[in-house]
């Protein structure tokens, strides 16, 4: 039995108009599919499977954690997930993927083996950016990055600035006036 035969669904053999499946996602999957993105984590799949006059119509439900490198402090982080994804599949000559969710399966082997696709609809939960809660960042690494963003020699006696997301101002927020010379600066941008 391979690694990934509990994830086939066999469509061609379905009885009812309508079967539900439920899978535990953990971290031995995880190893070995050996994606990029997630290397552990802990996510439950539902998924219902529909037949329809022209195709078999997947709906899947994945909640979930799975743990994520935090893009300041690269420690390891748990990041909550959950998504609904649907799958079309339709029976015909050869495996194709057409479009974003329309999947052709050879009808003589009447099956469909899921286990990429709920790993792939796990790493597109994950948002772009997944970052520790403030001060929960890796103190010695958090050090490190402040030594860099240091803007001259001078500011080795201060405390490390961190900038953290809820001290970044939006534009509008800032009330002291531009500096001219950046006004110059910007007309050259715009001439070219």
């Amino acid at each position: 039995m391979g690694k990934f035969d509990k994830y086939k669904i066999d469509l061609k053999g379905m009885q009812a108009d309508s079967c539900k499946y439920e899978f535990v996602l953990d971290n031995l999957f995880f190893t070995d599919i050996d994606g990029p993105e997630v290397q552990k984590g802990k996510v439950h799949v539902e998924l219902v499977v529909k037949k329809t006059s022209r195709a078999f119509e997947m709906n899947f439900q994945t909640d979930g954690m799975v743990w994520v490198p935090c893009d300041r402090c690269l420690d390891d982080m748990e990041q909550p997930i959950s998504s609904t994804d649907k799958l079309l599949v339709k029976f015909g000559h050869e495996y194709a993927e057409e479009g974003d969710n329309l999947i052709i399966i050879p009808e003589e082997e009447g099956e469909i083996n899921v286990a990429w696709f709920m790993y792939e609809f796990i790493a597109l939960a994950i948002p772009m950016k997944h970052v520790h809660a403030p001060g929960k960042c890796n103190k010695a690494m958090s050090s490190k990055l402040s030594k860099h963003l240091r803007t001259t020699p001078d500011d080795e006696d201060e405390e490390p600035f961190i900038p953290e997301e809820d001290d970044l101002l939006t534009a509008g927020e800032n009330e002291t006036p531009i500096d001219p010379r950046w006004n110059e600066l910007k007309k050259i941008l715009d001439n070219n």
